[in-house]
């Protein structure tokens, strides 16, 4: 596992992510914004409040929204914007 070491958000849904190796990338998680706890991000102030977990190693959302850090670094081709 990478834990996510730094998040920062470029736009809404775009948000830039360095893991633990060193890899940095940008994911666009407009394609996963569905369903009840991932709706609410799809409001741009509510997405831009991602935090960093430093126990779970991933990035969280105050309406406790996640993403396990495993398929932030393998991604996922619909999210994959850059390596």
């Amino acid at each position: 596992m990478h834990p996510v070491v730094s998040v920062i958000v470029l736009e809404p849904y775009r948000l830039q992510l360095t893991f633990d190796d060193g890899l940095t990338k940008v994911v666009d998680l407009r394609p996963l914004l569905y369903g009840p706890v991932f709706e609410p991000l799809l409001d741009p102030e509510c997405f831009a409040a991602v935090q960093l977990d430093p126990v779970l190693g991933t990035i969280v959302w105050p309406n406790s929204a996640d993403l396990s850090p495993e398929f932030l670094y393998h991604g996922d081709p619909e999210i994959a914007v850059q390596r």
